[in-house]
């Protein structure tokens, strides 16, 4: 089942290069990506799925046009375009980042340690976290922080590896330590966001972005909080981080609907209309395949965590990938990226196609993302 899902995704991939051309995928619009000039927060998906394709097939076709996105990346550092965001690691570890770990291309290392640089530049130290979104000072994000961030944070582990900078991990850990104690509550869920003064530090209160209400869990944000935990613990080796991960991932798994693609909240009141968001989904998968890696083999999490990895797989690839559509340019149908707004609540997300491809690459060959060095 993996590999057919794959060689569908490959193929896709391959007449995407040409749709797209030197732009840039974002989330779908009747049927067709949204195409932008590399100025997204989303951009570097397309650039991981191009490098998970040249992996996979060593065909150079996709290998040149990952470089391409590379020489993009730099050129966008270059001018600043709107890198006044969290999103830093999501852009650059996919990209220049995964160029270093295939090819050992020095400049990609380089661009990669200027985007950590750059992220850094985001740590508030009287606040002692990452602002999210929003210059400095700003009166509504100022003293903001979101789950997402937890998926941002390898780019300065990493960053810490290769130079034996310190500060790159200490701030990792400060803001991943205060996600854990604020972000996620006590009953496994977890908020999207979280205020806090931006003068002392102090909590002011948990809410959302993108969920149905500030108390309710969107599903994207406990997906985001499983992988980043994990990949925390694999950077630090702390067990509270590991812990963290399992509970958020049995949270996900216990409330799978029927065909175990989750709804765009947790919270939200159910019927005919209700969204789901297959990038949810995807992303809990790739981040359960993470954690299971740092599971011993008697841990009495695992079997659990193992068929709520295959069903879910299953759901989304017998569902919601769009195998059987060759002229689709998504591989999965039903993400959402912002009901609350309206804002493509049932379309394509790159990150949703990022997401699943790597988890398929991962089951079929043992190919992991770009997140850390291998």
């Amino acid at each position: 089942m993996w590999k057919q899902a794959i060689e569908d995704a490959v193929q896709k991939t391959r007449a995407n290069i040409e749709r797209f051309g030197s732009q840039f995928p974002h989330v779908s619009e009747n049927g067709h990506y949204l195409l932008n000039d590399n100025d997204e927060w989303t951009d570097g998906f397309w650039s991981g799925i191009l490098w998970l394709c040249y992996e996979y097939t060593g065909d150079e076709v996709f290998k040149a046009a990952a470089e391409r996105t590379v020489d993009s990346f730099r050129k966008r550092m270059d001018a600043k375009v709107k890198l006044d965001h969290h999103d830093i690691g999501f852009l650059y570890s996919l990209s220049s980042k995964a160029q270093w770990i295939i090819e050992r291309d020095e400049k990609a290392k380089e661009l990669t340690l200027q985007a950590a640089d750059v992220l850094l530049a985001r740590w508030r130290p009287k606040g002692q976290y990452i602002q999210a979104w929003g210059p400095e000072g700003d009166p509504q994000n100022g003293g903001r922080i979101i789950i997402d961030c937890m998926l941002n944070l390898p780019l300065l582990y990493w960053a810490y590896e290769q130079t034996g900078d310190a500060k790159y991990k200490e701030v990792a850990i400060l803001h991943a330590d205060k996600s854990r104690r604020f972000l996620v509550r006590g009953d496994d869920s977890s908020y999207h966001t979280f205020y806090f003064d931006p003068e002392t530090g102090g909590a002011i209160r948990g809410g959302t972005h993108q969920g149905y209400q500030d108390g309710s869990t969107w599903t994207r944000g406990q997906a985001w909080g499983i992988y980043g935990f994990a990949l925390s613990y694999h950077y630090t080796k702390n067990p509270l981080y590991l812990e963290t991960s399992k509970r958020l991932a049995r949270f996900f798994i216990e409330r799978l609907p029927e065909d175990n693609v989750v709804y765009w909240d947790f919270d939200v009141p159910v019927n005919a209309d209700t969204k789901r968001d297959s990038s949810g989904s995807a992303i809990a998968a790739a981040g359960i395949l993470e954690l299971l890696t740092h599971l011993e083999a008697n841990d009495p999490d695992r079997a659990f965590l193992e068929d709520g990895l295959q069903r879910s797989m299953k759901g989304l690839v017998e569902g919601y990938a769009t195998i059987g559509q060759p002229d689709a340019e998504g591989l999965l149908e039903h993400g959402s990226y912002s009901v609350r707004v309206d804002l493509s609540p049932d379309d394509y997300m790159i990150w949703g196609d990022y997401y699943y491809l790597e988890a398929l690459v991962r089951l079929e060959k043992g190919i992991k993302g770009y997140w850390y060095e291998r």
